[in-house]
């Protein structure tokens, strides 16, 4: 009897191991909701689609990329943490979020996300119409002086890593202008190139595919390389401490998805990162691929949050 109950318990043991192990491999069973938080056609919608397109290569779970626009990502971010963590729906996410939260008031806990991972980081630009009079860095002082602070630039989100770069600049610059927000980094440019504006602040890969937008200044410690390497750095323009303005892209999720799910978001992380297709993306962009994993990433977050706080009290846009 007691030789057939054991053999009975082993039985058991390893028919919930085979269950287990079954039970990690059916991750995903459904398709995977990728949530952007600008309308389609934003450097963070392309980003989340190319990834899409790389991850298939390695993967043959679905993604359904899913437009939440609205208060600078606050909509989707609030989305993802309202709903259950079953690790069918993540999102994409970028600095400029971590400044929205900020100016907001905290009202998103960051201890409540799962920050998965960190993939792009590239640097911030001054982007304009070369079709306008006031295209270059040069001109864009001179129009911003004459113009006594009614000189428009324009960027998504209020509060947001971009406008943040923009009264920056305005500071390390001595000059004063207006930022006028627009839902998304597709509709801001679109109002550039309508004339609503003489600068829209982004980044590099902003100007790929919309020949009429070039970079006036890039905000990196060295010039970068491709097509952007006639672009000058602001040390090169003689304005000090914009050298290391940056806005990273990655992917986030709510705390608690199931450890299966995030070892399968971890492996088709690493995988797309090293892809030589992604990596060629990226690049064009004048950005750099990375890959940071969840703890170092939430690190980074911890940081952005006080960094975002300092300058904006400094800029008296919050208390």
């Amino acid at each position: 009897m007691k030789r057939n109950i054991i053999t009975l318990l082993i039985a058991a043991l390893m028919l919930t191991g085979t269950l287990t192990a079954a039970s990690a491999k059916e991750f995903p069973a459904k398709p995977i909701k990728l949530i952007v938080y600008t309308k389609p056609g934003g450097a963070i919608d392309v980003f989340a689609r190319k990834f899409t397109v790389i991850a298939a290569k390695y993967t043959d779970a679905t993604f359904v990329v899913v437009n939440k626009s609205g208060a600078g990502g606050i909509v989707a971010i609030k989305y993802i943490l309202s709903q259950k963590p079953d690790g069918y729906k993540f999102a994409a996410v970028t600095r400029s979020n971590i400044g929205k939260i900020v100016s907001t008031g905290g009202k998103i806990d960051t201890h409540d996300i799962n920050w998965m991972g960190l993939m792009v980081v590239d640097p911030e630009a001054i982007i304009t119409n070369r079709n306008q009079s006031v295209n270059t860095w040069e001109q864009i002082v001179a129009d911003a002086k004459a113009k006594s602070g009614k000189q428009l630039w324009v960027g998504p989100a209020a509060g947001g890593n971009d406008h943040i770069m923009a009264m920056k600049t305005w500071k390390a610059a001595g000059i004063q202008a207006k930022w006028i927000p627009y839902a998304g980094g597709g509709k801001s440019m679109a109002a550039l190139l309508g004339g609503h504006g003489v600068v829209y602040v982004g980044n590099p890969q902003d100007v790929i595919g919309r020949p009429d937008l070039k970079v006036a200044a890039i905000a990196s410690e060295k010039r970068l390389g491709g097509k952007f390497t006639d672009v000058p750095t602001f040390s090169e323009l003689g304005v000090e401490g914009l050298s290391n303005e940056i806005m990273w892209r990655g992917f986030m999720a709510k705390k608690g998805i199931p450890a299966e799910a995030e070892a399968f978001y971890v492996d088709l992380f690493h995988k797309v990162n090293s892809d030589p297709d992604w990596k060629a993306y990226v690049e064009k962009g004048g950005a750099n691929p990375v890959m940071k994993g969840a703890e170092e990433f939430k690190a980074i977050v911890e940081a952005d949050k006080k960094e975002f706080a300092k300058a904006l009290k400094e800029l008296g846009v919050i208390k």
